[in-house]
């Protein structure tokens, strides 16, 4: 195999980067979707500040493709426009009930974590490792916060 560079990218670090800009869209959409739908200021900042993170984690992921030469993805996937769907009823149902919000928030984080562990795994030693592992590290974060949050919730009801 050839020495892969940030700018000599083979084409499956470039399918799996592409994979990543996807989920970092939907991330970006569903966060923002989200912050509109929940009646807690102080979770809908948090929603807006991971949905700017996610979006400007896709910006850096599609500057690298096009630094390939490739046309970089620029659309979520129809499943994750199908979650948001879920989303919007389900907070319509409870009223903008933080937890069920918050619940399908986490279960958003975890695809987005998924989708990073699974590509981290298959580009191992990718020229793109060092920035992939720094934005896993965010995704990471970002799921936590979340879920510690939902918990919170959980607890309080």
């Amino acid at each position: 195999m050839a020495l892969e560079l940030k700018s000599d990218l083979n084409q499956e670090t470039i399918t799996k980067l592409q994979k990543l800009i996807r989920a970092n869209i939907d991330a970006h959409d569903g966060f923002r979707d989200a912050a509109q739908e929940i009646n807690d200021p102080q979770v809908a900042q948090l929603f807006r500040t991971l949905a700017n993170e996610r979006s400007a984690m896709a910006t850096e992921l599609q500057n690298y493709v096009q630094w390939n030469g490739e046309e970089a993805e620029e659309d979520g996937s129809f499943a994750a426009s199908v979650h948001r769907v879920w989303i919007d009823i389900r907070s319509k149902l409870s009223g903008g009930d933080p937890y069920a919000i918050l619940a399908e928030a986490e279960r958003g984080e975890d695809h987005i974590k998924e989708a990073y562990e699974d590509v981290l795994k298959e580009t191992a030693g990718s020229a793109m490792n060092s920035v992939l592992q720094a934005q896993y590290a965010r995704v990471k974060s970002g799921h936590d916060r979340v879920r510690d949050l939902r918990d919170a919730y959980k607890n309080a009801k």
